[in-house]
């Protein structure tokens, strides 16, 4: 488990699964939780929020975000809403329906570029990276005075974007939503949280973009 103490909230992620899912739990320091990715292992993810107990005063499950509609990303969502009915589902609108088909579970809110979500009073902004999967969304954190935190799913990742199934046109889709979404809005030191393995920043990748574009995947 890692554990990030930012301005406003604390940040907890752990990998389940044999793919190495990332999953993040955001805890506003009213209580207020975000948990982003109940991909797998229920088990794992509920103790994950015990282990939150004393990031805050009587820490609740608030949001339940799935950031695309792949079944390596939604293993434990049904269980976890199951368990935490406070919890408000969230999805990209266009992923939605799929996510509901794949886990029974229904999204209470669905999600659109530019959207903004509120946890414990503070922003996070809804960015659509469209490609890997049509509804496919991402969060960015902006904390006064610290580097702005961004959750990507599987749309971005150290050494490219995510898996487009070698076509053309969803290459171009996403790659150019990244740039313009993520790169050409966030400075150097956002640090970038991706679906799988290990976090990376904006300043570390931007350098590659021209190869990314160029390979085509």
């Amino acid at each position: 488990m890692e554990i990030i103490e930012l301005p406003g909230l604390v940040l907890r992620t752990i990998a389940v699964s044999e793919m190495d899912n990332n999953v993040y739990l955001l805890t506003a320091a009213g209580g207020d939780q975000l948990l982003i990715d109940a991909a797998a292992e229920s088990e794992a993810i509920e103790a994950l929020l015990a282990s939150a107990a004393d990031d805050a005063d009587a820490p609740v499950l608030r949001l339940l975000l799935t950031t695309h509609s792949h079944r390596d990303h939604l293993g434990a969502l049904a269980a976890l809403a199951s368990a935490h009915p406070a919890a408000q589902t969230l999805a990209g609108a266009a992923d939605a329906d799929q996510i509901t088909v794949a886990s029974g579970v229904p999204i209470a809110r669905t999600l659109r570029h530019g959207d903004v979500l509120t946890l414990g009073g503070l922003d996070l902004d809804v960015i659509g990276l469209r490609g890997h999967t049509p509804g496919s969304v991402a969060l960015a954190y902006a904390p006064a005075g610290a580097p702005v935190q961004v959750f990507t799913g599987d749309s971005l990742f150290p050494g490219g974007v995510g898996n487009t199934g070698r076509d053309p046109q969803r290459f171009r889709s996403l790659f150019s939503d990244v740039v313009s979404r993520i790169f050409e809005v966030y400075p150097d030191d956002a640090v970038v949280w991706p679906g799988h393995g290990l976090p990376t920043t904006l300043g570390a990748e931007r350098p590659h973009l021209g190869e990314w574009e160029a390979r085509g995947w």
